[in-house]
């Protein structure tokens, strides 16, 4: 039987492997000399190697952030990447403009970590450039993390907030997107208790408040699977190439199958039309195919603790449904949110945190006056496009705006 660490090498020796034959595959059949030949074989091989080695390529690869400029009415505005804060497991970035609109409201966007890179927030960043001064919480693969730096589970990521929100206070407005919406929440509570760097207002976008409002495929999972065999199916130690080599992780690689296998033969269908692209001669670097693979298929490892707490605690146990949540052994009492304005964005079509999960958030926070409680649900919008897509673009992000403007 193979130990967890030699499990994490042999996905990494399968991966390696493929996208060498993929490669070798594309070169092959590349060869001028088949251009003499009437046969459409040597083309189609040739395409599915080159789209298979391409995006085999790009898992666990992190993106560039890329964002050098934007354009604001009829100017261009350069961008610079800082880091506020390095930690262990995140860097705090500032992406500063040189707009010189003054009084931009403070936005910091709490990106995911739950598989995918920081960078799947690009497009949010891009978009509140213009009327925004936007920091990010971009999260560190696990596996570049050497063991020595200890653990991080989701009571670390809750200190991690309270200390980003301590950073940046006052008049920060906080955009948790999905995965850390309850743990925004939980941060927001530690602070409430002595009404100190409290944000200005708190959105909540997509995230896994009470499962159990609306229940999917990813929270039947975690009600139905014992924990014990959560651990030890989907956790291994990482193997001997990078830093972090003996952390025990949840791999990015699983990640990215589970989320592949949630909507496969339309995944299946999208592949099968760049091959044909490819044999056309359409296709390009930067199409939509691309442009959407190259951040959907970048995955991160997370760390075993992290995933696994926040399994069992978020989705089995509802600690923040139930207001029990606890941090060092000290209850955070969401009650104590009584002046903090909370938006809840949600979309219909979310398969992932399905409406009615993230809402729950206003029912849970008894204390917090109606006239501070705000949602929308978005009538066409998926997971990813109520922050990043058209749907965000065009009609969530001027709410938004007109949300924080208020405050």
């Amino acid at each position: 039987m193979l130990s967890p660490s030699q499990s994490y090498d042999l996905f990494e020796i399968n991966k390696n492997y493929y996208q060498w034959f993929a490669s070798t595959t594309k070169t092959f059949w590349s060869n001028p000399i088949f251009g003499l030949l009437p046969s459409p074989v040597p083309p189609a091989f040739a395409a599915w190697g080159k789209v298979t080695e391409h995006a085999l390529s790009r898992i666990s690869m992190k993106p560039d952030w890329n964002i050098s400029s934007y354009i604001s009415g009829d100017s261009e505005y350069h961008v610079n990447e800082k880091i506020i804060l390095n930690l262990p497991f995140c860097n705090l970035l500032k992406f500063e403009s040189t707009n010189p609109k003054p009084e931009k409201q403070k936005v910091l966007i709490v990106a995911p970590m739950s598989g995918h890179y920081a960078t799947l927030v690009r497009k949010t960043v891009i978009s509140l450039l213009p009327d925004c001064e936007v920091y990010v919480t971009d999260w560190k693969n696990a596996r570049d993390i050497p063991f020595s730096k200890g653990k991080f589970d989701i009571e670390d990521f809750t200190k991690y907030l309270i200390e980003f929100f301590k950073e940046l206070s006052p008049k920060l407005h906080v955009l948790a997107v999905c995965q850390p919406a309850p743990l925004a929440l939980a941060a927001t509570a530690f602070l409430a208790k002595d009404k100190k760097y409290l944000p200005s207002s708190l959105t909540l976008i997509g995230g896994p408040i009470d499962p159990n409002a609306n229940p999917t495929s990813v929270t039947d999972f975690g009600n139905k699977i014992q924990m014990d065999r959560l651990k030890n199916l989907m956790t291994m130690s990482v193997g001997v190439n990078y830093k972090g080599v003996g952390r025990m992780v949840y791999p990015g690689i699983i990640q990215i199958m589970s989320f592949l296998s949630m909507n496969l033969s339309n995944h299946q269908k999208a592949f099968n039309e760049q091959i044909i692209k490819e044999i056309n001669g359409c296709a390009s670097e930067f199409d939509r195919h691309n442009t959407f693979y190259d951040e959907y298929l970048a995955v991160m490892d997370m760390t075993a603790e992290f995933y696994l707490s926040t399994v069992d605690r978020i989705f089995k146990k509802r600690e923040i449904a139930q207001n029990e949540f606890t941090l060092d052994g000290h209850f955070l009492d969401l009650n104590d949110i009584k002046s903090v304005p909370t938006f809840v964005i949600e979309g219909k079509n979310d398969d992932i945190s399905a409406p009615g999960q993230c809402l729950a958030a206003l029912h849970i926070l008894k204390n917090l006056p109606e006239e501070l409680k705000f949602n929308y649900l978005h009538e066409n919008a998926g997971h990813y496009g109520i922050f990043s897509g058209k749907a965000w673009r065009k009609d969530i992000k001027p709410k938004y705006i007109d949300f924080i403007n208020k405050f």
